[in-house]
This record gives C-alpha cells, structure tokens and sequence, in this order.
C-alpha cells in the first residue's frame, strides 16, 4: 500500500515505484529516498537534489578519514598513443572491490589521458607556477580547469567539476576517495 503525506494542498501519494526510480537515479537508499519524496512532495526533482546535498554533507564529514586501500588503474586511448595511470584510495577493500569505485577511477583515468592536468589539487601548484598560470591564462578559474584535476569539467558531464563527482562518490559508497596521483604519457611528447 503507497505512503501518502498531507501537504498544504492535499495529498501526495509517495509510491514504490517513486521511490526505486529515486534510488536508481542516485544511488540512496530506500528509507533515505523515502524521506527526500516525502519532503520534496514528490517531486522527483527536488528530492534528487535533497539527496545530492545530503551526499555532500556527509562526503564532507568524511573528508579527514585514511585512505589506505583503493586502486592503480591504466587506461590507452588512441592505438596506444595516448596512456594514464591513477591511484585512487579509499578507507577499505570491500569498497575498493565495488564496480562504482572501479567505474569511478577508470573515468579518473579516462580524464587524465583526455585532458592532461598536471596536478590533482590546487594546493599542489608551486606559487610560483600558479602566479605565472594565471597571468598567462587571464583568470584563476580559467588556469585551474586547465591544470588541476579537481578543478576540471568532468568529460562525461561538463555541468559537474571531478571533485563534484568525487563528492558524489563519497557520498554513494559512505567513505573517503581521493585522488593520490597520476601520471599521463603520450607518444612523442617529450613532457615528462
């Protein structure tokens, strides 16, 4: 039998299959999807984003936590011209076994090879280099996107930045990801 809320302006009946449709969309569980429709009335919409902020909420409190466990990954683009490898940590094996935590770090890599950054966070830039970046680049953000990892558009959703799909992640498999290092070769480049 379908949960109904009285609202305002009457009654919304919270379904199952509102709820699965829910869960699929954003990886929540059933009570958590439950709450979001309820409080959003129903709204798909609106509950997804309730979920989405409640995921970064606690992707945040888990920000201090140790990673010791996570994956290297290789991904060749290209015929083997352009190549990428990534480790990505995370607290525990079991997640680390996970085909999102595997579908996460081969996307990872896939950015690397697409996009060549040359640092995963902004904190890693020298001073010195990211005062030259931005005068180069005409603007902080601009120089960012161009060399931080964190800091990209996401090549599969260009509305999201990796650290937002990484938050999203965190927030979906309930521990700690980052990003440790990575490394970008491409035939002919004489980059290091």
């Amino acid at each position: 039998m379908p949960d109904e809320q009285r609202l305002k302006g009457g009654l919304v009946t919270i379904t199952t299959a509102m709820i699965k449709e829910l869960r699929e969309r954003t990886g929540a569980g059933i009570m958590d999807a439950k709450r979001a429709l309820e409080e959003a009335g129903g709204d798909m919409e609106r509950a997804a984003e309730i979920l989405r902020q409640q995921g970064l909420a606690r992707a945040a409190r888990k920000a201090g936590r140790a990673t010791g466990q996570g994956l290297v990954h290789a991904y060749i683009h290209g015929g083997g011209r352009i190549g990428a490898l990534i480790e990505v940590n995370c607290e525990t094996d079991f997640v680390a076994r996970t085909d999102i935590f595997k579908q996460l770090v081969h996307d990872l890599a896939m950015q690397v090879a697409a996009t060549a950054p040359r640092y995963v966070s902004v904190e890693d830039i020298p001073p010195d280099v990211l005062e030259e970046g931005i005068q180069e680049a005409g603007s902080r953000d601009k120089f960012l996107q161009q060399v931080v990892l964190l800091a990209q558009p996401f090549i599969k959703d260009p509305s999201k930045t990796v650290e937002e799909v990484i938050q999203e992640a965190i927030a979906r498999l309930g521990e700690n990801i980052r990003v440790r290092r990575f490394a970008r070769f491409e035939l002919g480049s004489d980059e290091a």
